[in-house]
């Protein structure tokens, strides 16, 4: 009876340990177009327009910003991510169909992972103007100015309270 307790403990801890390092695996996950390279390569330039192009790969993921129905974009990727660490591309296409003004195709022009850009944040506080108080000054700053007659609306910044006409 007493070896047994010790055995139950080592099976549970090797149980919980097992449970929790699950949740470390890597997962991979795909976002956007599907992409099928036959129906890829069907389109050619000067052959197809809009319609043939919408029928044979779809709509769109989306269409140029700048020139609405001239270029039009299918995106696609491939993501892994380990636990809570941010997702890291492991492949990505983008097709970019371009169209004349009579909506038939002009170019095809197909694009992977070099495309990506990786913009690092500046970390510092950015500057604001105005008035520079700390949390506590401006959870309690109005205490004892809500209703005074002097006031008549004013604030720390604008004691009158005028509309600054």
């Amino acid at each position: 009876m007493p070896r047994t307790l010790p055995r139950l403990g080592a099976i549970a801890a090797t149980i919980a340990v097992l449970g929790l390092t699950a949740g470390c695996a890597r997962t991979r996950d795909h976002k956007g177009y599907v992409v099928d390279s036959t129906l890829i390569s069907t389109v050619q330039p000067g052959v197809d327009n809009r319609d043939s192009v919408a029928r044979t790969l779809g709509r769109p993921s989306f269409a140029g910003q700048f020139d609405k129905d001239q270029t039009w974009y299918y995106v696609a990727r491939d993501t892994r991510q380990l636990a809570f660490a941010n997702p890291r591309a492991t492949a990505q296409i983008v097709l970019e169909v371009h169209f004349d003004a009579k909506g038939n195709v002009v170019s095809v022009n197909r694009t992977g992972v070099e495309k990506i850009a990786s913009i690092r944040p500046y970390g510092e506080r950015t500057p604001t103007l105005g008035r520079d108080r700390g949390f506590f000054q401006e959870l309690f700053g109005n205490i004892g100015r809500v209703g005074s007659v002097s006031g008549a609306g004013g604030t720390a910044d604008n004691p009158t309270g005028g509309g600054g006409q």
